[in-house]
C-alpha cells in the first residue's frame, strides 16, 4: 500500500523484525515471513530465567473477576448467613432431624446445590420464603464458583503453553488436546467422588452398595428423589463438603464437553475455509482498499474473518489503536512511536 508515492512495508513484514536477506540474492518468488506469536500480557522471560521457572503473571482484566480468596469468603458468608437463618427457624422445618446447627448447615447446602432430598422441608411461610432466597442466591454463587474454576484451569493451561513454547514442545498439539486433558482430569475426580460417596453411604448410612450408588447419582445430578439421603450426624457432616464438590464437578464436566464440541466444530470450519478456492466475489470482499489487488495482509485478515477469529469491529478498533500510535502518520510503527505511548500507559 502506498502513501505519498512511498511503498510501505506489509503487516507481515512488521510482525517479524528478523533481518531481511540481501535483495540481490533474494529468490524470484516472494516469501512472507511467518508471524511470531504475540506474547501473553505481562509475561517477560528475563535472560537469567530462561532455563528456570517462569515468573507469575497477572492479567490486566483480573480485577474484573473475583479471586479464589474472594469466592471462598463469599461462600463462607453465604453458608454462615444461611445456616444462621435456618437455625433460627429450625422449628419451622420438618423432617428427619439430628443436631440443630448441623441440620441447618446441611439444609443450606442441599438447598444451595438444588439437590432437595425432601428429608428436611420448610413448613411455614417464613421458612419457605427463606428457602427461595437461599436457592436463588446459591445458584448464582455456584455459577461464580464454576466461572472461577474455569478461569483457574485456563490460566494453568496458558502457563503450560508458555512453558511448551520455551521448551520447544509442539504447542499446537497441547492446544488441540487442552480441553481433552481438562475433561480427563475432571472425569477422574468425579469417579473418585462417586466411589468415595458410595463407600461412605454403604459403611456409615448402612445402605446397600446399589442403594448407595443410586443415592450418589441422584445427588450429583441434583435429582434428589429423597427416598435415600444422609440421615446420621456423621453422614450430614460428610454431605456438607461432598455435595457441593460433586455437583459442581458434574456441572464442570458438562461445561467442558460443550467446549470440546464447540472447538471440534470450529476446527472443521477452519479446515473447510483453508482448503477451498477463493471466488471472484470473495476476492472483491478481501480487497479492503479497493485497489484491485489483494495483498498478503488483506488475504490473512479476510481468512481470519471467515474463520470467526476476528470481526470487522475488532479490525476497526485495532486500526484506531494503530492510528493513535502512529504519531508521525507514516503508516508504520517504529520505536519512536511506541516508546511515548508505553510511557504514558505506565504512568496511568
Amino acid at each position: 500500500m502506498a502513501q505519498n508515492n512511498t511503498k510501505q512495508p506489509s503487516v507481515s513484514g512488521l510482525l517479524d523484525p528478523s533481518p531481511q536477506p540481501n535483495q540481490k540474492n533474494a529468490p524470484t518468488r516472494r516469501r512472507y515471513p511467518r508471524c511470531r506469536s504475540a506474547p501473553l500480557a505481562g509475561v517477560v522471560l528475563p535472560e537469567k530465567d530462561r532455563g528456570g521457572s517462569l515468573p507469575r503473571f497477572e492479567s490486566k482484566y483480573a480485577k474484573f473477576h473475583p479471586s479464589f480468596k474472594h469466592v471462598a469468603i463469599l461462600l463462607a458468608v453465604y453458608l454462615g448467613l444461611g445456616t444462621l437463618c435456618f437455625f433460627l427457624v429450625r422449628h419451622q422445618i420438618k423432617g428427619k432431624k439430628t443436631n440443630g446447627l448441623l441440620d441447618a448447615v446441611y439444609f443450606c447446602v442441599v438447598t444451595m446445590t438444588t439437590v432437595g432430598y425432601g428429608d428436611l422441608v420448610p413448613n411455614s411461610v417464613l421458612a419457605k420464603l427463606l428457602a427461595c432466597v437461599v436457592v436463588l442466591t446459591g445458584m448464582a454463587l455456584c455459577g461464580i464458583i464454576l466461572s472461577k474454576a474455569a478461569d483457574y484451569l485456563v490460566e494453568k493451561q496458558e502457563i503450560l503453553l508458555v512453558k511448551a513454547l520455551h521448551m520447544q514442545i509442539d504447542p499446537k498439539e497441547m492446544k488441540a488436546n487442552r480441553v481433552k486433558y481438562k475433561i480427563l482430569m475432571i472425569l477422574v475426580l468425579l469417579l473418585v467422588l462417586i466411589l468415595v460417596g458410595t463407600i461412605f453411604l454403604a459403611r456409615v448410612e448402612k445402605l446397600g452398595f446399589v442403594d448407595g450408588f443410586y443415592c450418589v447419582c441422584t445427588t450429583i445430578t441434583t435429582l434428589g428423589y429423597g427416598d435415600k439421603s444422609f440421615t446420621t450426624e456423621a453422614g450430614r457432616v460428610f454431605a456438607v463438603f461432598w455435595i457441593p464438590t460433586s455437583t459442581i464437578c458434574v456441572a464442570q464436566l458438562f461445561l467442558y464437553l460443550a467446549e470440546l464440541n464447540t472447538e471440534s466444530r470450529q476446527r472443521s470450519l477452519v479446515t473447510w475455509i483453508l482448503t477451498r478456492r477463493m471466488t471472484l466475489v470473495e476476492f472483491e470482499a478481501a480487497d479492503r482498499n479497493h485497489d484491485g489487488v489483494v495483498s498478503a495482509d488483506e488475504f490473512i485478515i479476510y481468512k481470519l474473518k471467515e474463520m470467526g477469529t476476528i470481526s470487522e469491529e475488532d479490525i476497526t478498533h485495532i486500526m484506531d489503536e494503530f492510528e493513535n500510535l502512529d504519531v508521525d502518520h507514516s503508516g508504520t510503527l517504529s520505536a519512536t512511536d511506541i516508546t511515548p505511548a508505553q510511557s504514558s500507559q505506565t504512568e496511568s
